[in-house]
């Protein structure tokens, strides 16, 4: 039985109609021949060469990934090619490679020989902290803990970070121009992929490993930890935290904190393209920067360093177009501005708009069809299509007959029905004479 969607509350009928509006948007097509065809047709520049790094990302992790092992670890680019080839899935898989080269890196990270990894500092970030804040600030918040306390830190840090990217993007789908969720997916992708690389490259211990082991050396054997979300395990009587964290690809990487990039990201997006969720979004990502700390997974430094790396990465990518009133139109939305207004540059000017310079009035309409003439007697002019370029419909009439005293002052004029150049010399005037003698 069908559901009319205006019987449904508001705010779901709203969100129907736009998933209907959106699917109606997709590219259907199946056929990789169409992908090689605007393939052929792509202007290539100099941002393209992006793609050339990505490759050789991929080609280094697959090449460290022990698992799956050879030749099974082939079947990701090849299945990740497959997507790019198909129409349908190309429209979302393409500009989700910095995702995917994030979530790459990431997984693949585990793989790294120990010999090329650097030492990993237990002492930098909690100095870091205590210079310049005065104080251990994530040591002072993880003192008192209470069970409310643990669920209002759990649901922001383990539940909602995971998925809120995904709800970003499906609302930016639905209800904003395309552009903006390739922007989603660019920045999202690379702001957690630099996240990661700085990780690899500056190993740093977390709160948790101060409270475990002090400021004992470190080393890539030790398993990672749960820190305060193992007292939800014990809540709920599970282990799925400390089975995770300790098993995490990245174990030393508590700066900078990417559940504070991530959360700081998503609230430029959404406080940006959707300005009436601003409060409720920064709630959020308030709530979550103290919970990374309560959990004892980040120092305060780290939380900031991921706020500031999302907020780098927000305005390095956000482009002019959306700067303006273009962040909150509708996919469809008539406003856009043109490419000329985009680059501020000066329109060419069409084929009606040179046509008034002439100041004709409306009854010069009616000699569109007269056959064009020379200015000289005798001769025919070409028509524009003998030309090889286009012309303006005017004729040697009533057009040529505007203003003419001032064009016999340039040295031509349809009455004389000739050229005196210069206008005014000895030859001119004795002609003129001539004329009006014969005249009488």
């Amino acid at each position: 039985m069908s559901i009319r969607i205006s019987s449904l509350p508001r705010p779901l009928a709203t969100v129907l109609t736009a998933f209907v509006a959106a699917v109606g948007r997709m590219d259907k097509s199946l056929s990789p021949s169409d992908t090689m065809a605007r393939l052929r047709q792509h202007t290539f520049t100099f941002s393209d060469s992006i793609y050339i790094f990505h490759l050789a990302l991929a080609a280094f992790w697959i090449t460290l990934m022990q698992f799956p092992p050879f030749p099974l670890k082939l079947a990701v680019p090849i299945l990740y090619t497959i997507l790019l080839l198909i129409p349908l899935t190309s429209q979302f898989f393409l500009p989700f490679v910095p995702v995917a080269s994030w979530i790459l890196t990431f997984y693949s990270s585990r793989f790294i020989p120990e010999a090329w990894r650097p030492s990993i500092s237990v002492s930098l970030l909690p100095t870091l902290e205590t210079v310049l804040y005065g104080a251990n600030v994530s040591d002072i918040l993880t003192r008192f803990t209470h069970p409310a306390l643990d669920i209002l830190a759990w649901l922001p840090y383990g539940i909602i970070h995971f998925v809120f990217p995904f709800v970003v993007a499906a609302f930016i789908w639905l209800f904003r121009p395309k552009q903006a969720l390739h922007l989603w997916a660019r920045t999202f992708g690379y702001m957690n992929l630099i996240g990661v690389i700085v990780q690899i490259l500056l190993p740093c211990a977390a709160p948790w490993y101060e409270l475990i082991y002090g400021l004992t050396p470190a080393n890539y054997s030790m398993p990672g930890s749960a820190g305060g979300l193992g007292r939800i395990d014990a809540l709920f009587g599970s282990h799925g935290y400390e089975t995770t964290f300790s098993h995490s690809p990245v174990v030393f990487g508590a700066f900078p904190s990417l559940h504070a990039g991530c959360a700081t990201i998503e609230a430029l997006f959404i406080s940006h393209f959707f300005p009436q969720m601003t409060r409720y979004i920064w709630a959020y990502a308030g709530v979550l920067y103290w919970a990374t700390m309560y959990l004892t997974h980040h120092y305060l430094v780290d939380v900031v360093g991921g706020a500031c790396l999302a907020i780098a990465c927000f305005y390095l990518f956000l482009p002019d177009e959306f700067r303006g009133p273009l962040a909150t139109a509708s996919p469809t939305s008539p406003g856009r501005r043109s490419k000329y207004d985009a680059y501020n540059l000066e329109e060419p000017r069409s084929r009606v708009a040179d046509m008034d310079d002439f100041e004709l009035s409306s009854a010069e309409e009616d000699e569109m069809d007269i056959p064009y003439r020379s200015p000289l007697p005798g001769q025919q002019q070409q028509m524009p299509s003998e030309q090889g370029k286009k012309s303006h419909r005017h004729t040697a009439s009533i057009a040529s007959l505007i203003r003419a005293e001032e064009r016999v002052e340039d040295g031509w004029s349809p009455i004389m029905g000739t050229f005196a150049f210069p206008p005014g010399s000895p030859a001119a005037v004795a002609r003129e004479r001539d004329r009006e003698d014969a005249r009488v």
